[in-house]
């Protein structure tokens, strides 16, 4: 077993990666950049070390960097998280070359699963089912209308390289295909320096599935269940949960046993997710592989009682998976909210700064994964994600019950966070129903929003009217004070004749 692994991330997803190493006896080494000086995940580890400037371009995404410090270090492995080189095979290859060992697949699995299309063409031929597109990269406007027309519209443009709605294009009608495609191109350049982008068709309103997956250098494989991920915002998660409102047992074993599958066609070592949209029939179709531990994770381990991170350690480390498919199986539900330092009325805005005061949610069934403390500024160079919030129940109901209590328990001040959209969504009728798909957010929840804004419209312009007169009526009574009539009352003031009396 390893006895220092370095930590090439920040925030929560590197203090979850210094307790799993705390447990396990693995001392810790963090890296941080100028701007997480006063960082919490500096301060939980062992030992750390400065990497440079604030931006991640210059500190957390330079490979020479952390390789260097693990040298330092003397750390034997490297655990990336998520984000920043967590899926760079430049970064796997490199961490072979010097001997260290990178806790997540081989290069080759991040290569074949990071290229959508390469991914496509791999676990088809595994008998994974695809959604209906292509399995290169498009070559020229002619070729994507042929295709287009093919399988017909809508259809999607997606980058090759992408992620995280960077690349992507919805396109319903053939006049609008070129113009989307040269804006897809350019996105998908700017974002990953690949311009190359494929054809899929457009699954009108699916359900965003995933299958957390763990595999070893044994041969061995398990699916750790389903995991909801339909609520986002611009193709980003927001909200997670396990077990689906969709899914049947049957389908379950159907997309654990395919996802599997996938996995084994890469030779898959640690923990990866198979993402699957969902239609309204329950047909099933691979979206893409994260080679690397997901962001949610804490969903599936709290109701599955499986430790993701000590279990990609353990195989890191050239163990065997501690868990058989046979002995995994789920107890309750568990729902994740994603607390962002972010405005969600106006379009979830980023809103970095100074947090003055914070309270977080405790009690049964409630987990708070943070990296933030009271007085920490929140930097405007990462992704401003206050915490993971989670609360489990046994069953959905209260689940969400918990959830609800836990957000009102939760108290940041300082900066605008996503909690009152939260808040919202649980109290919302489709949410409780479980009747929602990936458009839930812009097409239901803020539609309804907006709806209930207008319909108390009267009642809001009667509050103003009304807090409008009681205004004038206090400036009256204090210029007649200035005047020399002396001190007004209130009181007295509100019941003369002709003052009409309110409420």
């Amino acid at each position: 077993m390893f006895k220092k692994i370095l930590i090439a991330n920040r925030g929560e997803i590197a203090i979850r990666v210094v307790r799993a190493c705390r447990e396990m006896g693995i001392r810790s080494v963090a890296v941080f950049s100028e701007a997480d000086r006063r960082a919490l995940h500096v301060r939980y580890s062992d030992e750390a070390h400065f990497i440079g400037p604030s931006p991640a371009s210059e500190s957390y995404l330079v490979i020479d960097k952390i390789i260097d410090v693990a040298r330092k270090s003397d750390a034997e492995a490297i655990h990336p998280g998520y984000g920043f080189l967590a899926e760079n095979p430049r970064f796997a290859d490199r961490c072979e070359k010097e001997k260290i060992k990178l806790i997540g697949p081989s290069a080759y699995a991040m290569r074949t699963m990071g290229s959508k299309t390469l991914a496509r063409k791999t676990v088809q031929a595994a008998g994974v089912p695809v959604v209906p597109g292509t399995v290169e990269p498009i070559a020229s406007e002619e070729e994507v209308l042929r295709v287009a027309r093919e399988i017909g519209f809508p259809v999607m443009l997606k980058a090759t390289a992408g992620g995280g709605g960077k690349g992507l294009r919805l396109v319903r009608e053939e006049e609008e295909l070129r113009s989307s495609l040269r804006m897809a191109k350019s996105e998908a350049k700017s974002a990953f320096s690949d311009d190359s982008v494929y054809v899929e068709k457009y699954i009108e309103n699916p359900r965003h599935v995933e299958i957390q997956i763990l595999g070893d250098g044994h041969g061995n494989y398990v699916h750790l269940f389903e995991r909801e991920c339909s609520i986002q915002r611009r193709h980003q998660k927001v909200i997670e949960e396990s077990p689906s409102v969709i899914v049947t047992p049957a389908m379950r074993a159907a997309m654990g046993k395919v996802a599997i599958e996938a996995a084994r066609a890469v030779k898959y070592e640690g923990a990866g997710t198979c993402e699957f949209l969902v239609d309204r029939n329950r047909n099933f179709f691979f979206l893409e592989m994260n080679t690397r531990l997901q962001v949610e994770h804490p969903v599936t381990e709290r109701v599955t009682g499986v430790d993701i991170v000590k279990e990609q350690i353990l195989v890191a480390a050239g163990e065997k998976l501690s868990i058989r498919q046979d002995n995994v199986s789920q107890a309750g539900h568990a729902i994740e909210c994603r607390i962002y330092a972010e405005d969600p009325d106006r379009n979830f805005f980023p809103c970095p700064g100074l947090i003055t005061s914070l309270r977080t949610p405790g009690g049964p069934g409630v987990r708070d994964d943070s990296g933030v403390y009271e007085g920490f500024e929140i930097p405007i160079y990462y992704d401003p994600i206050i915490s993971k919030l989670v609360a489990w129940g046994k069953d959905r109901t209260e689940a969400i019950a918990r959830m609800k209590r836990a957000l009102t328990e939760y108290v940041v001040t300082g900066v605008k966070t996503t909690i009152p959209f939260h808040i919202r969504v649980m109290n919302n009728r489709h949410f409780i129903e479980g009747n929602f798909d990936t458009d839930f957010i812009d097409k239901v929840f803020f539609k309804e929003e907006q709806e209930r804004e207008l319909k108390h419209g009267d009642v809001a312009v009667i509050t103003a009217a009304i807090q409008l007169f009681l205004g004038e009526r206090k400036r009256a009574m204090a210029q007649k004070s200035v005047e020399g009539e002396g001190q007004v009352s209130m009181w007295k003031y509100s019941t003369r004749p002709g003052i009409r009396k309110l409420g």
